[in-house]
């Protein structure tokens, strides 16, 4: 198994063991991405319109708010507009104004969408599986300890609030 150091080709060694378990955790972020969006590209998605479209459909058939998608977001996204109005060309998601504010607007997963992400289930399922098969469950239940810690001081214990 290879070191960071190793991978990155770098001499010196990091300037503190934090600096090298944050670097290790962004180049590991950075691989699982990668292997991830090769999975959904096939169905002309990015990882996050995949993300979009998984949000919406455990929230079938009530539907979500921008801000309600934006706080449940695996990955935070700048734009969300943007993001919903791809999506929308690609009717995969509808969106109407509601009734009492119209400023408020509700969006759906489409049945378009829908059937997509049936589509692709049997693949996105495995995708975990191929990646973390390596690991024993109880490496892998020691891994989100940590990874919920090292989250610890920058979420709120409440993400609503």
């Amino acid at each position: 198994m290879a070191t960071l150091q190793f991978e990155i080709i770098q001499d010196p060694p990091f300037f503190s063991v934090e600096e090298e378990a944050f670097l290790n955790l962004m180049r590991t972020t950075d691989s699982l991405e990668r292997a991830f969006h090769l999975k959904t590209r096939d169905w002309g998605l990015t990882a996050t319109q995949y993300n979009v479209l998984r949000i919406l459909r455990g929230a079938y058939p009530n539907g979500l708010t921008c801000t309600a998608i934006g706080e449940r977001m695996i990955t935070a996204v700048p734009d969300i507009t943007r993001l919903l109005a791809r999506l929308k060309s690609m009717k995969l998601i509808e969106q109407q104004r509601d009734e009492q504010d119209r400023r408020i607007v509700w969006t759906c997963i489409s049945a378009v969408g829908l059937e997509k992400l049936r589509a692709m289930d049997p693949v996105i399922q495995r995708v975990p599986g191929e990646l973390f098969g390596h690991m024993n469950q109880a490496e892998l239940h020691e891994l989100i300890q940590l990874l919920e810690k090292a989250r610890g001081p920058l979420t709120s214990s409440d993400p609503r609030e």
